[in-house]
């Protein structure tokens, strides 16, 4: 029995029931009888329907073959369907393809289908579950049972292959929303996803697992009870009526399953309607070659909900208050999407709305520019207070490209002058400010404010902010109103967005060595201002000597030559002092302070440091706040940063990049206390804002108990080792067999990957002076190898059908070939690529028992087993390269008589092989079509039955007597002769289908 099966009766049938319970109907494919354009998957006849009905019209098929023919064109640019998804929101020449006007979308027809196949030439793929819209297949679902191998990862690089070939082109394109789920919960501590469900926006390259967390749990409470008609029908349809009544189908059907959850939040009819419109943005990104690539972007859920939650308080009648969404969490994407939204909101209402988000620098005025024009805003930029005066007072833009319109502003624009006074209120313009970084520059007692607030009484004001004041003094909340939605550190870290953060003491004899160039310093100089005392060259040569040498081992150590750092200084004379002596090494550095060089300097610095042209920045305030370069992974902290400000430096170095799962921070002020006190401010006010919700929060920072515990595991496991010598490291673990001893040692191995460049810190140098790093990749691999090769030897020893050979051992295995020349990784290539397509043909069998395909994985048993795969010449590659493709072909024609004789069974691969069964025993009961005629009753009959009794499949001897008289009335309604023994074993033949599939079911 082929393991599909428990996918889909766990994930996949349960998910489709669940879609019927949000109004969405279920098409047979085998029963479609309309037509389906095969280069977009457009089920024509259903679009029509839906679109004369949305615009009231009466279209010939001819006319809606005109329109997909356009649909296609557009679906062939490179462009990833970014002109397509212009159509769905405007429509083709007046012809709306959506209906968008209600919030439901209740004109549209909402449909599902399951293994729709998505073909070009001999290219192929079959989402799970596919979800049309008006008959256009705008997204899909894959599904894989819990703990499958790989995790979700395993469907990551699946989907990043298939998007990436460019036959697939008008599919990438026309869908517009992807989930991956192994009805997993998430596991908040994983850094790469291997557990929950996910969604993400088409890509040619790389896709995004996006986690979704409902914040919204009374839409739970509207979803309707299943429909028994509707669900028969599906678990008719995919062949599966045996697990009906079953308590683990009744589990997996339940609203609260993490598939079924995340279905609910993204598929319910008014979450699709606004994630359509108002959930993706296009983004263009252009490199230093002038060469703009496009990315397509999906509202994160905290922006989703935040953005729900500005429309709640402005229908509670509240125009003010705070978001609080940690560093890194996409505050000026949050602005874009409502720029978008709001527009509309408030055009139902006859408004105009009229966008404006103000920043206090110049440098973030310019960069918040560039970002929402990368999304396709059109920017009014203000360049002068009086430039401001005339915006405030009219109510229209000077933008006529039909774009949506923003003006980026800076506050100190803002004058007494710059007000929209009474006479010029227009009662249909509804003015809303986007604050950034709303925790600097607003202080109740400056004229910044002041100005600000009285440009316009009637104005919305969003103050978005990481770090609210809060505490004594003025706070964030008394001057822009309540939190309106909050997103905080560790779920930023739990989702992906954020690192967690390492903080790194310094090395003692370091410090001793600082401690006496000060103390040498004052000997000399006697008393002498601090400034001066930590500026001097004496100390500034230790510090840079320090920053230098750790640098260096860090790119090594994180084997990435590509992080850079950032120098914190105590003043402006110790960074111009740090800056001059950094002089004297390798590395490329540039002084960024508020009086050194202009504006247009210091910007160039700052986009060579993110473009990898600048090794280091070295600043005292500059930067602190508001500069994102992921790059940035090291940042040398020489002063103490008090409160908020301390949290936002920390975050300059929290930016997803590559592989990394930290940032790191080096403390040459011991900044631990400030950092308790200010995170446990911000956990007090989280506290009170959400009172019992409020679990206790995860540090930012990963401690140094949790360090230790991973490296005493990792010293523990490599003891017995020779890790010095790859050669000798590789034949101890050939010796070994235990795969789960393996796999551990393969875990050690990865953490040890991660964690090497901080045993020092800890005082583990005996643990971080025994491997070599350029040794710790090649030792993963030896490991990884031998995993493979274990699969591959238990597998083909074991396996009673042989059939896990297929579904584990040959799946993905990376043979290191150590006898091939360079002249034969050709013939290496050709080998690895008949071995996969030999493994995909075998895998797509149906009957593991057929005497044929038995003979087949004896085969290729016998194939592989010969000797050590690593160790073939390439004259025996090619050798084997014959074998396997003989083997391809013959799998190849068994599989396509089975198909064949499954499509007779209304694609019931059950009674497929029991019609094999029957006519494999002499003497053969009747002839092929008889045979079929008395079966495929038979399959009708049992089905029904099956779905009506929910207890007929717990009893198999009761379920043979049921199903006896049958096969005797079907047997002589045909006119075929029979005797008793002949009726039992065709009822043992079906039995055991449905048995066996129950219990893969379970």
């Amino acid at each position: 029995m082929s393991k599909t099966y428990n996918e889909n009766s766990r994930v996949k049938i349960p998910a489709l029931v669940h879609f019927t319970r949000l109004g969405y109907d279920y098409i047979s494919l085998k029963n479609y009888s309309g037509t389906i354009d095969a280069d977009t998957n457009i089920f024509v006849d259903i679009f029509r329907e839906a679109v004369n009905r949305i615009n009231r019209t009466n279209l010939s098929a001819s006319d809606i073959h005109r329109i997909i023919q356009e649909i296609k064109m557009v679906l062939s640019s490179d462009d990833l369907g970014r002109a397509f998804y212009t159509m769905l929101l405007t429509g083709y020449n007046g012809l709306k393809l959506v209906d968008f006007e209600t919030a439901n979308g209740s004109d549209n027809t909402f449909q599902i289908v399951t293994e729709l196949t998505y073909k070009n030439d001999n290219d192929e793929f079959r989402p799970d579950i596919t979800v049309l819209i008006n008959g256009m297949p705008l997204a899909f679902i894959e599904v894989k049972k819990p703990n499958n191998k790989d995790g979700i990862q395993a469907e990551y690089a699946r989907i990043n292959k298939r998007f990436s070939n460019k036959k697939f082109k008008r599919f990438v394109n026309i869908t517009q929303l992807m989930v991956f789920s192994n009805n997993s919960e998430y596991d908040d501590n994983e850094v790469v996803p291997l557990e929950g469900a996910f969604y993400a926006a088409s890509s040619y390259k790389k896709l995004f697992f996006s986690h979704f967390r409902e914040e919204d749990d009374m839409i739970f409470g509207r979803i309707e009870p299943i429909n028994e008609d509707k669900e028969a029908a599906i678990l008719r349809d995919t062949n599966l009526v045996s697990i009906k009544h079953t308590p683990e189908y009744a589990t997996n059907l339940s609203p609260l399953s993490p598939t079924n959850r995340m279905i609910t939040s993204m598929f319910s009819h008014e979450r699709i309607m606004m994630l359509l419109k108002y959930a993706i943005a296009y983004v263009e990104k252009t490199d230093d070659q002038r060469i703009t690539t496009l990315e397509k972007h999906l509202m994160r859920y905290p922006q989703f909900f935040a953005t729900k939650a500005i429309e709640h308080k402005l229908n509670s009648g509240i125009k003010n208050g705070i978001i609080w969404h940690t560093q890194g969490s996409g505050k000026t994407a949050l602005v874009y999407y409502n720029v978008r939204y709001l527009k509309d909101y408030y055009q139902r209402q006859g408004i105009i709305a009229k966008f404006y988000f103000v920043v206090d620098r110049l440098d973030l005025l310019t960069q918040a520019a560039d970002e929402f024009r990368s999304r396709g805003l059109f920017v009014e930029e203000v360049n002068s207070k009086e430039d401001f005066v005339a915006n405030i007072r009219t109510t229209g833009t000077v933008n006529n490209t039909g774009q949506d319109t923003i003006t980026v502003v800076n506050i100190q624009k803002f004058s007494e002058e710059s007000v929209a006074r009474a006479a010029d209120y227009n009662v249909n313009v509804q003015r809303i400010y986007f604050l950034d970084e709303a925790h600097r520059s607003y202080k109740p007692t400056g004229s910044f404010l002041s100005n600000l607030i009285s440009s316009d009484r009637n104005a919305v004001m969003v103050a978005l902010t990481g770090t609210p004041l809060i505490g004594d003094g003025y706070n964030s909340k008394d001057v822009f109103g309540a939190y309106i939605h909050k997103y905080y550190y560790n779920r930023s870290i739990s989702d992906g967005y954020t690192l967690k953060l390492i903080r790194e003491g310094i090395a003692t004899t370091y410090r001793k060595r600082l401690q006496t160039a000060l103390d040498e310093i004052e000997t000399v100089k006697g008393s002498i201002p601090k400034k001066e005392l930590y500026a001097h060259p004496k100390y500034v040569s230790a510090l840079v000597e320090y920053i230098t040498a750790d640098f260096a081992k860090s790119r090594v150590a994180m084997n990435d030559y590509t992080i850079g750092g950032m120098i914190v200084c105590d003043s402006s004379e110790q960074a111009r002092a740090v800056f001059s002596e950094m002089k004297h090494y390798s590395f490329t550095s540039a002084l960024i302070l508020h009086d050194e060089d202009d504006t247009e300097t210091r910007k160039q610095y700052r986009n060579d440091f993110k473009k990898g042209k600048l090794d280091f920045l070295v600043v005292y305030n500059m930067l602190l706040t508001g500069f994102d370069a992921p790059r940035l992974k090291k940042l040398y902290l020489g002063r103490v940063i008090k409160e908020h400000s301390l949290l936002q430096a920390l975050t300059r170095v929290n930016r997803p990049y590559q592989k990394f799962r930290y940032g790191y921070v080096v403390d040459f002020a011991d900044i631990r206390a400030e950092f308790d006190k200010t995170n446990k401010a911000y956990f007090d006010e989280l506290q009170a804002e959400l009172g019992d919700e409020f679990k206790q929060y995860d540090n930012i920072f990963k401690t140094p108990e949790e360090i230790e515990a991973d490296l005493k595991t990792i010293a523990d496991k490599l003891f017995l080792f020779d890790t010095s010598n790859a050669e000798m490291f590789s034949k101890q673990i050939s010796a070994f067999d235990d795969k789960e001893a393996l796999i551990e040692l393969r875990h050690a191995l990865e953490l040890y990957k991660e964690l090497f460049n901080i045993a020092k810190l800890f005082g583990y140098d005996e643990l971080s002076d025994k491997f070599e790093l350029d040794n710790i990749t090649a030792l993963y691999n030896e490991v990884n190898n031998r995993i493979n090769m274990i699969n591959l030897k238990q597998n083909l020893q074991n396996a009673e059908d042989m059939s896990a050979i297929l579904n584990l051992a040959l799946d993905e295995i990376d043979f290191q070939f150590k006898k091939v020349s360079e002249s034969e990784l050709v013939i290496a290539d050709k080998f690895r690529e008949s071995l996969e397509r030999a493994r995909i043909e075998m895998q797509r069998n149906l009957d593991p028992k057929d005497p044929e395909y038995i003979t087949l994985l004896e085969e290729l048993q016998r194939l592989l087993s010969k000797k050590n795969i690593e160790e073939l010449t390439g004259e025996e590659m090619n050798a084997y390269i014959d074998e396997l493709d003989h083997i391809r072909k013959a799998a190849e024609q068994r599989n396509l008589a089975d198909q064949m004789l499954t499509m007779k069974y209304e694609n019931d691969p059950k009674f497929m092989r029991t019609h094999k069964r029957l006519k494999e025993t002499p003497p053969p009961l009747a002839s092929d079509p008889v045979l079929h005629k008395v079966l495929l009753s038979l399959k009708h009959h049992i089905d029904k039955r099956v779905l009506a009794n929910e207890r007929l499949l717990n009893n198999e001897p009761y379920f043979l007597q049921d199903m006896y008289p049958l096969i005797k009335q079907e047997l002589s309604d045909s006119g075929i002769s029979f005797n008793a023994s002949q009726v039992k074993y065709v009822g043992a033949c079906i039995s055991n289908e449905y048995f066996s599939e129950r219990n893969w079911a379970n």
